[in-house]
């Protein structure tokens, strides 16, 4: 029911509200915890926008109350600025208004929720309800922009924070795809580039005068940090002409973005000039580097990245229009050229750091830009490659020698936190765009992608240099494993080159035993390089000696390996399960050592990361073993509900987990009962309130499996049994319409179990969940739970042990009203149709009981009630096309014949007869097939096994319960010649021969009568 209070105007009581804001702002727990939860229901109120607004406007406020103020003004304008009742008109403007009063606010966090709130009251009401927003800014920075520029009196701040106003309502407007949004993009931009490029152009002019002199000036850093905030609204304004532009204004756009493409690459080239000349020169100066310095060189820095994100962008758009660009070729080998003078400078020069000579982000942006543009200078895309093969060769050799090895860094942080360091290697997919030893990889493989007639061969004279090195100097150890590196990254080009087996056997084998302090950076290394190769299918996973070096490096705790060296190894073994040839005969010797390894090592892991990447393989292992893995179910078990209680909140771990006991299910068939006692804690845990959102998918599908595989559903051994979960299932399948496929796909199994018992203990919960579920879920939804209701009453058994349930849970009635008001689908009604056909059939006299009771719960006459019914029964026959489900339909309707009911037979010389005549039809047609074409036809056409019955239950127990129900059931068993002979007796010993002949038989047409008479006749 919806609240009454729901949208009625509530005004926010504007004094409470301030003193909940400095409660919020203080250091007080209580108070913030109590401010917190009252703040919450305000800002529900009317007028509470308008009133943090106020707060935050006004500077005599305490500065942590402003703040505090404008963050919850932030957070909650994003999704509630349109809302009317919130806030009202007269409000709006205010609050459009107050904000553009922070022009020249002098907090940082102030004015970055100001820009945020700003943009997102944009994004709504740009320009129609906010027309003066652009030309305000723009009105101010003019006015800022020519006094500053000419001599007069200027205000800084303000400047400063409208560029930054305007930058962020840019980037919230180019970010949207809608038309509308595109449209007021474009009103931005036509507004906006050109004044933005004409005031770039004078403040870089300003720039000239950078230097070692004039770094500490204070007008100086302002110029850069202006500098960079023009640059950043132009470059987004650039970016999305680049990509948006078309029609008649393309060829200007295309100029205009020529000239600020040569522009910026000279740009870019004095600057970055610049700062290393004033950075080293700082840094051989004998004094300390003075605040303003610094700030100069920092946001010089940001500035120089600027370039570097516009090119990547850029590239990203549309990398073969990058390259055509002008000096774009320049601009890329200047910035290789960087990275080689990076590689030869001094120790100390690269650094994470905005003072450095070359940042850590400077040099891999170089790196990137390169790597894009690469791509697109292949040979065997244009003649001429920019690239010669000298070119190419030194770029291998640089990458190979200067960034692809490991560095003292990296060292240090291997042995302060080798699990941490696994972990962010094993992430080098995302680490690429923000590290160099990554990015240099990455550049490694497009080099070797687009240049394979110079890099390949390098690669393999470089892995024979490698082959004789035996020293096991740190040095010595540290090249070969770059070279090992950049094998592994190529390894898919390699494959035909390099003899990987024989590289194992001579060489890999040997040092993967080695026991030098040095060696475990060597030994982590092969673990990757096998893995690389295998999942590359560069050489195979079936070679015993894989499978025999990767078992060691697992389970070594001797001198020479550490924790790096385990962790990657299990990597490692999850490659090379995880391909197409991978065959589990090779992998059987080592298969119990590797197992009780990986559980080990997953139990002696201290991140949760570590664990649910050691999992992952253990969970890979466990699916390609198959049978296999059964001795060793209790090993894989053990250690399990430990770590379950020890995830805590870590959803991700415990999906993990569950999916390893789900594979340990599927693998182990009929021997899985061991596990219920396991599984029934576990999927209980995973819908909890706190987990439900987190776990219930997997929870599902080892719910799913661990039924399928049962063998029955009470408790064995003294372990909880699957019985004990069904409760939960009924609870689902009323409530939980996302999931739904998945919960009446176990419902299913476990009405192959034991329907019986199931519907002895819960058969009124059971159906009244059908009944919620039908009224509520979507109608493919309501077609699977129509199946598993048919496969329940087919199964079930005796009717006592339902039939009581099925009228006083209101579902039978559900199903006649359905049908009354045909307001559904055709194919819905046809699956109500089939669910009153499996009950009359299972005994018809209950059937009529049900149809007497339902018309007082319906309102209706009894006699209405059967005429509904038995109008949709024949209007429905027409909709149902598989031939066993006709023959249900036809079976059904014989035995309300044989009921005697009158509703039913005044209908026998019409509808009745038709459905009669149809399946005859149909079932002599597909008998003389199969006499002239075999009985595989038949099985074809008329006996064949649906798919959809078995997709989901193949390689488990219940494909065999699903075709044992299949074959045994009473449509496919019956010979409906005889049913329908019987029904007829029947109906005529109710009736009275006489009376049964003259008042139905004799209206039959007599052409059709001589029909059923002749298949009636044995």
């Amino acid at each position: 029911m919806a609240d009454p209070n729901k949208n009625r105007q509530v005004d926010v009581p504007a004094d409470e509200l301030f003193q909940v804001i400095c409660d919020a702002a203080s250091q007080d727990p209580l108070k913030i915890k109590t401010s917190t939860d009252r703040l919450k229901q305000m800002l529900d109120m009317t007028g509470c926008f308008d009133a943090l607004s106020q707060i935050s406007a006004q500077r005599v406020m305490p500065l942590q109350v402003r703040q505090q103020s404008i963050i919850q003004l932030k957070n909650a304008v994003i999704n509630q600025w349109r809302s009317r009742r919130l806030v009202l008109p007269e409000q709006r403007q205010g609050i459009k208004e107050r904000c553009l009063s922070l022009m020249n606010e002098p907090d940082d966090l102030i004015s970055k929720c100001n820009q945020v709130v700003i943009a997102k009251i944009a994004r709504q009401d740009f320009p129609l309800n906010w027309q003066n927003l652009l030309p305000d800014l723009l009105s101010i920075i003019e006015t800022n922009m020519t006094a500053r520029y000419t001599g007069g009196s200027s205000d800084f701040l303000a400047l400063r924070r409208t560029l930054e106003i305007l930058h962020c309502v840019t980037k919230e407007f180019a970010s949207m795809k809608l038309m509308f949004a595109v449209k007021n993009m474009a009103k931005i931009v036509d507004e906006t580039h050109l004044k933005l490029y004409a005031y770039y152009t004078v403040i870089a002019s300003s720039l000239e005068a950078l230097d070692p002199t004039t770094v500490s000036d204070r007008r100086m850093a302002e110029e850069v940090l202006l500098a960079h905030l023009v640059f950043k609204s132009l470059t987004k304004c650039a970016s999305w002409l680049y990509q948006k532009a078309k029609g008649r204004d393309q060829e200007n756009v295309d100029q205009w973005l020529h000239n600020l493409f040569r522009s910026t690459v000279d740009q870019l080239r004095r600057l970055v000039e610049k700062r290393a000349n004033i950075v080293i020169a700082l840094q051989t100066a004998s004094s300390a580097w003075d605040p303003i310095a610094t700030q100069t060189i920092t946001y010089l820095t940001r500035h120089i990245f600027g370039f570097g994100k516009f090119y990547r962008r850029l590239l990203q758009l549309d990398a073969a229009r990058f390259v055509t660009l002008p000096l774009s070729t320049d601009l890329v080998l200047y910035y290789w050229n960087k990275v080689v003078q990076a590689t030869q400078s001094p120790s100390g020069y690269i650094a994470d750091s905005p003072t450095a000579v070359y940042p850590v982000r400077f040099v891999v942006q170089c790196m990137a830009v390169f790597k894009g543009s690469v791509a697109q200078w292949s040979p065997t895309r244009v003649e001429g490659s920019a690239l010669d093969q000298a070119f190419v060769e030194e770029a291998v050799r640089i990458l190979v020698t200067r960034f692809i090895p490991l560095n003292p860094s990296d060292l240090e942080e291997w042995m302060s936190d080798p699990e941490e360091w696994v972990n962010v290697e094993e992430r080098g997919d995302e680490q690429w765009e923000y590290e160099i030893r990554p990015c240099g990889e990455r550049v490694l493989m497009t080099l070797s992608s687009q240049y394979r007639d110079y890099v390949d061969p390098l690669l393999k004279a470089t892995w024979e240099e490698a082959r004789s090195l035996q020293s096991s100097e740190l040095s010595v150890i540290l090249q070969k494993e770059a070279v090992y590196c950049a094998l592994g990254r190529c390894a898919n080009r390699l494959g035909q080159l390099i003899p990987f087996d024989e590289w194992l056997r001579d060489n890999l084998a040997r040092e993967a035993r080695g026991t030098d302090s040095t060696y475990p950076i060597l030994k982590r290394r092969i673990a990757w390089l096998i893995g690389k190769w295998v999942s590359s299918e560069s050489t195979t996973p079936n070679n015993p000696l894989i499978w025999e070096l990767l078992a060691f490096l697992l389970q070594d705790q001797g001198p020479g390996t550490d924790a790096v060296v385990r962790l990657t190894a299990a990597v490692a073994i999850r490659e090379c399960v995880d391909t197409t040839d991978f065959d589990i005969n090779v992998l059987r010797p080592y298969l119990h050592p590797i197992v009780r390894h990986l559980v080990a090592l997953i139990s002696e892991a201290d991140t949760l990361e570590s664990k649910r990447r050691i999992s992952n393989t253990l969970n890979a292992v466990i699916e390609r073993a198959e049978t296999d893995i059964i001795p060793l179910m209790g090993i894989i078990a053990e250690p399990i509900p430990q770590l379950w209680v020890s995830a805590g909140v870590d959803w991700v771990f415990k999906g993990v987990l569950l999916e390893t006991v789900t594979k340990l299910v599927g693998a182990s068939k009929e021997n899985s009962m061991s596990l219920v006692g396991l599984v029934v804690p576990m999927v209980k845990d995973s819908f909890t309130p706190a987990a439900i959102q987190q776990l219930d998918a997997d929870g599902l599908n080892l719910w799913l499996i661990s039924v399928q595989n049962a063998t029955t559903i009470e408790a064995v051994n003294g372990a909880p049994g699957l019985v004990e979960l069904f409760p939960l299932i009924i609870h689902l399948l009323s409530n939980n319409l996302d999931l739904l496929g998945r919960i009446i796909s176990i419902a299913e199994s476990y009405f192959l179990l034991d329907a019986p018992r199931l519907l002895q203990a819960y058969g009124n919960d059971i159906f009244a969940a059908f009944m919620q579920s039908m009224k509520q879920a979507l109608s493919v939804n309501v077609l699977g739970l129509l199946s598993a209701l048919n496969l329940l009453l087919q199964v079930a058994g005796s009717f006592p042990v339902w039939g009581e349930a099925m009228h006083t849970s209101g579902l039978f009635s559900h199903i006649i009203k359905s049908l009354s008001e045909e307001k559904m689908m055709a194919t819905l009604l046809s699956g109500y149709v089939l669910v009153l056909a499996r009950i009359a059939i299972a005994d018809n006299r209950l059937f009529v009981q049900l149809m007497s009771l339902t018309g007082p719960v319906l309102n209706m006459p009894e006699s209405q009630v059967w005429e509904d019914t038995l109008n949709q029964w024949w209007a429905r026959f027409d909709n149902i096309y598989e031939p066993r489900q006709r023959k249900l339909v036809a079976m059904g309707i014989s035995r309300l014949v044989a009921t005697g009911r009158p509703e039913v037979l005044e209908r026998l010389h019409t509808e009745v007869c038709n459905i009669w005549t149809d399946v005859f039809g149909e079932l002599r047609e597909a008998m003389e097939r199969a006499n002239e074409e075999g009985p595989e036809s038949l099985t074809l056409y008329w006996d064949r096994q649906p798919d959809e019955l078995f997709d989901d239950c193949k390689g488990t127990l219940e494909f065999g319960r699903r075709t044992t129900a299949y074959e045994s059931d009473i449509v496919r068993t019956t010979q409906l010649t005889t049913y329908v002979r019987a029904a007829i007796q029947e109906a005529e010993m109710i009736c009275g021969p006489a009376v049964f002949y003259e008042k139905y038989l004799s209206k039959i047409d007599p052409a059709v009568m001589k029909q059923i008479q002749k298949e009636l006749t044995p």
